[in-house]
């Protein structure tokens, strides 16, 4: 890659990122702009996956709304993805958790690591 890239994307890097992993339930707060005017909305459910690598890492969470699934992709050093707050840690065992879609109630549980 050329150097006046990565220079670009070094800059662009949050320097505290928090530790999660894919399976845990997070806590996003994400700035969302209405008209003028700017308020935090937290989005809360479990990480599906994590993929990419430096200033252009993103991280996808799901939660069910209503009895309704909803995803969002949140870049990880955005400016406008405020904190994340590891609310339990999941236990899994693979890299990206896609069967979850598939799944309703109970079936849609990940255990909880006990650290």
């Amino acid at each position: 890659m050329n150097s006046i890239i990565k220079n670009i994307e070094a800059a662009q890097v949050k320097a505290e990122v928090p530790v999660f992993h894919v399976g845990d339930t997070v806590k996003v707060y994400g700035k969302i702009k209405e008209g003028n005017r700017e308020r935090v909305q937290v989005f809360e459910g479990v990480v599906l996956k994590r993929q990419g690598g430096g200033a252009r890492e993103t991280f996808t969470v799901r939660k069910t709304s209503n009895g309704v699934g909803v995803e969002k992709t949140w870049p990880l050093h955005s400016p406008n993805v405020e904190k994340i707050e590891v609310v339990r840690y999941g236990k899994v065992r693979r890299a990206k958790l896609n069967y979850l879609r598939d799944r309703v109630g109970k079936a849609a549980k990940v255990k909880e690591l006990v650290r």
